[in-house]
């Protein structure tokens, strides 16, 4: 048995760097980290990122090759993050040049439905991507909000409620866009029914109570989707904070009737950092699935700031060790400003370009993100992990392979003794300040 250590520290050039295999031990360290592969928990089905008009604008406005490096340090399954997810919007969000819907104002035939929007940006980038990926990326879709006239305050923005008598054709809008997306070969995975539907938003909003989103899947959405044979794309519920997701969900899965159209819960990270109340969602409904949809810094960009990174590593560890099967960042990049967006809710993001000066930044949240997303491989099946303290934070999987994968995260001013036992065998090492390392047993 022996152990790989893959590293990333604040305070050292340590970037994915592989250090000195770590060798047995004969004691414990005061942090212990006790790993039980018998004890096998969810299934993990894979990282990702949001392809935003925001992105796609930023990534047209760099260089050619500045670009396809970009792509390649997310999608490339070996030398990039290895993502295999992606999220994009269905109209306009807030992080696109400026409200859009694709049809014309008045059709409820939706014989005007184009996506032509999509082609110039969005969709050229999707494809490179899975071009890099080598595969077809798993694309979740979500809407902001229905066309204004759908609606009752008349416009995208600021809240407002669909309509009932637009409640049919709006389910068959999610249709035309799966199947226009479709013919650009890209297949759509999954929908969610509505972006953040308890925030009354500046940008592109609409507002759904559980009861009204449980209706809308039970005798619109899932019905619309069967009869125009996408019965096959996940729909996912919620899609919002964790603060209230046992409500929510429990609103729309105590429901037969639309349970049976439903594949899980999406969640984001805003507000609230109650990992547990995903695992209180999971024991009440074992048989549906948990997908993280969207998590960002707020407030415009942060350079050279570590406890960005920070943030990710814990949420994701929170997650993953509370049943969450699929993690998807919110933007890919973003440019200076932490934009474009058309209401200025600038934003950080992992990579973030200069489009001044054809420059390219990776920031601490590129690579927390990559110690899971580049080891944990798809069909990897977490395992029983107990630390001993709360020194540092850590999550354990068992890749396909036999693979035991752990992660590390110590966040304190000072350095972290710590050991590792599996089986027999005791590892033991240090981990230097504010750092996260990935070990790989075998």
């Amino acid at each position: 048995m022996n152990m790989k250590v893959i590293l990333t520290a604040k305070e050292t050039g340590d970037r994915f760097s592989e250090k000195e295999p770590v060798s047995f031990s004969d004691g414990r360290a005061s942090t212990h980290i006790q790993l039980d592969p018998e004890r096998r928990y969810q299934e993990m089905l894979g990282f990702g990122g949001a392809f935003t008009e925001a992105a796609a604008h930023s990534l047209s406005l760099i260089s050619p090759e500045k670009r396809e490096e970009i792509i390649h340090r997310y999608f490339d399954p070996a030398e990039g993050l290895g993502y295999r997810f992606g999220r994009t919007h269905i109209n306009s969000c807030d992080f696109s040049l400026g409200n859009y819907t694709y049809v014309e104002d008045g059709d409820a035939s939706l014989k005007s439905f184009s996506i032509d929007r999509e082609k110039k940006l969005v969709i050229p980038l999707i494809q490179e991507a899975m071009e890099v990926a080598g595969e077809e990326l798993s694309i979740l879709a979500s809407p902001w909000s229905p066309p204004a006239w759908m609606k009752t305050n008349g416009e995208m923005n600021n809240g407002g409620k669909l309509l009932p008598q637009f409640e049919s054709v709006w389910a068959d809008y999610y249709s035309k866009y799966i199947e226009a997306m479709e013919e650009e070969g890209i297949p759509i995975w999954g929908l969610t029914i509505q972006n953040e539907p308890e925030a009354k938003q500046v940008w592109d909003s609409c507002l759904y109570t559980g009861e009204e989103e449980r209706d809308f899947i039970k005798n619109h959405l899932g019905p619309s989707l069967e009869k125009h044979g996408h019965g096959d794309v996940k729909v996912i519920i919620w899609d919002h904070n964790r603060d209230v997701i046992h409500e929510r969900s429990k609103a729309v899965l105590s429901d037969p009737e639309a349970a049976k159209y439903v594949w899980g819960t999406g969640v984001h990270w805003y507000v609230s950092e109650e990992f547990e109340n995903l695992s209180k969602v999971h024991h009440d409904f074992p048989d549906k699935h948990l997908i993280f949809t969207e998590g960002c810094i707020e407030g415009g960009v942060r350079p050279g700031a570590w406890d960005t990174g920070e943030r990710y590593g814990r949420n994701i560890i929170g997650d993953l060790n509370n049943y969450l099967e699929v993690w998807i960042d919110w933007n890919i990049v973003l440019n200076e400003e932490g934009g474009p967006n058309h209401v200025g809710n600038y934003c950080d993001a992992p990579i973030i370009v200069d489009t001044l000066n054809n420059d390219v930044r990776y920031n601490s949240s590129y690579y927390y993100i990559g110690h899971f997303s580049k080891y944990i491989k798809v069909g990897a099946r977490r395992i029983g992990c107990q630390i001993s303290n709360d020194a540092v934070s850590a999550t354990s999987f068992e890749n396909p392979d036999g693979e035991i994968v752990v992660i590390v995260m110590n966040v304190n001013d000072r350095e972290e003794e710590i050991s590792l036992s599996c089986g027999e065998g005791i590892f033991t090492t240090t981990l230097p300040l504010h750092s996260i390392a990935t070990f790989m047993i075998r």
